[in-house]
């Protein structure tokens, strides 16, 4: 699936084979598995992006997200239980601009993500992931689909047989009504994917891979303390 933003078309639908649903009640399978599990610690979480949506190829993330603060210790906790002490393939402490939120990434495998903020996230943060799709465990159990805009900057619209889609720019603010965010975050992201396609893919302002032995708040204070951007971010969120 290309990647690029589509700037015009018409709506149309797409309709899934039936290897295309196959793969996509697998994916939702394992992201059950690991929404359950953190719900057993009493850690609400959700499931972001083309798994919310619908439509997904062989590489489509898993994007598991816990939308508050809490201490890291436990999010690990609970899925070392599940998955043994030694599964994590990596642990990254990421801010994604100046102006985003640090948050904890935790890497089960190539395509399974387990992310949460290290600081309260700003309500531009929490309509991006309803901008792109978002489902609670509950949602994903009874097999319900969300519509959310993907990369391509195309919206996808859940139907009986796959899903209606069309190109977002010069309908922004229908689409912010259909997907329930405010109109700022559909302008904001059709600027960032257009730039980012013009100029290239613009680089992540902090990405740090944590040693086996290190903590996401400690590494954070760390950074905090030599790095004002990242601790003024962090007194806005507090």
């Amino acid at each position: 699936m290309s990647k690029k933003p589509v700037r015009s078309g018409d709506r149309v639908e797409i309709v899934y084979p039936n290897d295309l649903w196959e793969l996509l009640n697998e994916k939702r399978a394992h992201a059950i598995q690991i929404m359950d599990l953190l719900k057993r610690y009493n850690i609400r979480s959700f499931i972001h992006g083309s798994v919310a949506r619908g439509f997904i190829s062989r590489k489509s993330d898993i994007d598991v997200v816990i939308p508050y603060i809490l201490p890291s210790f436990s999010v690990e906790l609970a899925l070392r239980e599940e998955f043994g002490i030694n599964s994590f393939q990596k642990r990254e402490l990421v801010q994604a601009t100046p102006y985003h939120t640090p948050k904890a990434h935790i890497s089960l495998d190539e395509l399974t993500i387990v992310t949460f903020p290290l600081v309260g996230l700003r309500s531009q943060e929490h309509e991006f992931y309803k901008f792109g799709g978002k489902l609670d465990l509950n949602g994903l159990q009874t097999e319900k689909r969300v519509a959310g805009v993907d990369k391509r900057l195309v919206l996808i619209e859940p139907s009986e047989r796959g899903h209606f889609e069309w190109p977002i720019i010069g309908r922004e603010s229908e689409v912010a009504k259909l997907v329930g965010v405010n109109i700022n975050i559909v302008e904001e992201r059709v600027k960032i994917l257009l730039r980012r396609n013009a100029i290239g893919r613009t680089g992540t302002y902090l990405k740090q891979v944590l040693r086996d032995n290190e903590i996401f708040e400690e590494v954070l204070k760390k950074i905090m303390d030599s790095d004002p951007v990242v601790r003024r971010r962090v007194r806005k969120g507090k």
